[in-house]
């Protein structure tokens, strides 16, 4: 007798992978629901038809850009003429029990939303890396524990997984076209199950073409996959041995660094640090550090110098660490730096860092947001490419304005925020050296505040901060009489605590 595995409580289903490239999907609705179905359905090369009177601003930019087709109307039966499969996102029940009825009735494969009983399938969660995919479904009894079953699963592959899949595709097709006898087909699984079962999936990330080429060579010579003497792996081919940590090192105090990034440190063979990392930072370090030559005028010959460095200790099979001030995606070119070492061949791995676009203002007690002052915060940076100006938006009163690298163009940002309609009496803040001993935090208004840091000085690097929250945890005495005229510039607090 055949033991049965449905369930008991109802709602069995069987998981497969659709096949739906390049055929029609029929989508009923223009909003949110719909545009995520939109977005599951290009994902997975469908041409997507929409029926909808409206469409929600997402949907009309695919629109706009010749994504999806639409029919801006409600649905009628003769748009299931040439569709392969329906998905139903609206609100109406009763509308979406009739699309059903009609899809039931000519077999096509039918979805509405929020509604289990008339769906032939579900929607799963799931995770997609490259043809990765993995989906996780509760039979529609708990959607929501499914996307934490599914991050749970996703956190726990292995770092390059996508991409490993993408190399073993690429090895499996050239084994194919140079052994193609059907009575070959159990050699070449079983060749190609040694490989995916005893090489890390990292280093099957790793493989180029060259590793491709000498793995077929291996398979050709009948050499088994599972000897490293025999196939060159990844690292001894390219002499890519090298590891890239791509660290942030917060806003300066060591003390404030993550646990993930003092690791790094301490397991470097070489550290390329940026000029303005501070020296409480640097002195964690026990290897050799190699500062950016940075000189006005020469980043760009600064930054080439830094990847010539990096590409020859990784060469060397060093252990290389990439030092960045604060995170190294907000502002700090890191996005640029994955691009150029994964383009040599090195996936660094990144470890973020407090930015001080957030903490800087927080150590020194202004929090960039706070209820009924303040519900929004914009970063801009000062010193954008070929040295333009930010953007400064128009005024608002709950927005609080962080302005990166900043403060030695401060009369013209003052400028720029008078244009834009600014109060000439909107609290200003400069933070400077924020996290660091020597932390300063200098007040004063729109209208002020040039006044008061040509009395003081600047000691940077620091930013600026505007907007109503930068006096919500000050005291009102001191506030009033930092705003005396009589005082001006005296009001230079040099720990950051009011």
């Amino acid at each position: 007798m055949t033991e049965s595995f449905r369930d008991p409580q109802g709602g069995g289903s069987l998981i497969l992978a659709w096949q739906v490239k390049n055929k029609t999907v029929l989508i009923v609705g223009g909003g949110v629901v719909a545009a995520g179905r939109v977005f599951n359905a290009l994902e997975a090369d469908a041409r997507v038809t929409v029926v909808a009177p409206e469409l929600n601003p997402e949907l009309q930019y695919r629109v706009g850009k010749s994504q999806i087709t639409w029919h801006q109307r409600s649905f009628q039966t003769s748009d299931l003429d040439t569709a392969d499969m329906v998905l139903t996102a609206i609100d109406d029940h009763a509308e979406s029990q009739r699309i059903v009825s009609e899809c039931k009735a000519r077999r096509i494969p039918v979805n509405a939303a929020d509604i289990n009983d008339l769906c032939d399938f579900w929607f799963m969660s799931t995770h997609r890396d490259h043809s990765v995919q993995i989906a996780v479904s509760t039979n529609s009894k708990a959607p929501r524990l499914a996307n934490r079953i599914r991050r749970q699963i996703a956190a726990a592959l292995p770092r390059g997984t996508g991409k490993a899949v993408e190399q073993i595709g690429r090895l499996r097709k050239r084994i194919r076209e140079a052994d193609p006898e059907p009575q070959n087909s159990k050699r070449r699984m079983t060749w190609l199950t040694q490989l995916c079962d005893y090489w890390p999936v990292e280093q099957l990330a790793r493989l180029d073409s060259d590793n491709i080429d000498s793995l077929l060579d291996a398979y050709i010579d009948n050499k088994d996959p599972t000897s490293s003497s025999r196939i060159p792996s990844p690292e001894l081919r390219t002499g890519s041995q090298g590891k890239l940590v791509l660290v942030g090192a917060g806003v300066g105090d060591p003390e404030l660094l993550t646990v993930r990034a003092h690791r790094a440190l301490k397991e470097a063979d070489i550290v390329l640090a940026d000029k303005l990392i501070p020296e409480a930072v640097l002195g964690l370090i026990e290897c050799e550090i190699y500062t950016a030559r940075k000189f006005p005028g020469a980043a760009t010959e600064a930054q080439e110098d830094l990847y010539r460095r990096g590409v020859e200790e990784l060469a060397k099979g060093k252990n290389v660490v990439r030092l960045k001030q604060g995170d190294p995606f907000v502002y700090g070119r890191g996005g640029e730096e994955v691009l150029y070492f994964r383009k040599c061949g090195y996936e660094p791995e990144v470890v973020p860092g407090l930015t001080s676009a957030i903490t800087g203002p927080g150590l020194c007690g202004i929090p960039v947001t706070h209820r009924g002052v303040a519900d929004q915060v914009l970063v801009l940076s000062g010193a954008n490419r070929h040295g333009d100006l930010p953007s400064i938006p128009e005024f608002l009163a709950t927005r609080t304005l962080v302005i990166l690298m900043s403060v030695k163009r401060l009369k013209d940002i003052v400028g720029l925020l008078g244009s834009a309609g600014y109060p000439q009496d909107l609290p200003l803040a400069i933070v400077e050296r924020a996290g660091c001993s020597d932390q300063r935090t200098v007040r004063g208004t729109v209208q002020t505040i040039v006044g008061i840091i040509e009395r003081v000085g600047h000691n940077p690097p620091g930013l600026i901060v505007v907007g109503h929250a930068v006096n919500v945890l000050s005291d009102k005495a001191i506030e009033d009489r930092f705003l005396d005229a009589s005082t001006l510039g005296l009001y230079a607090d040099e720990t950051g605590r009011q």
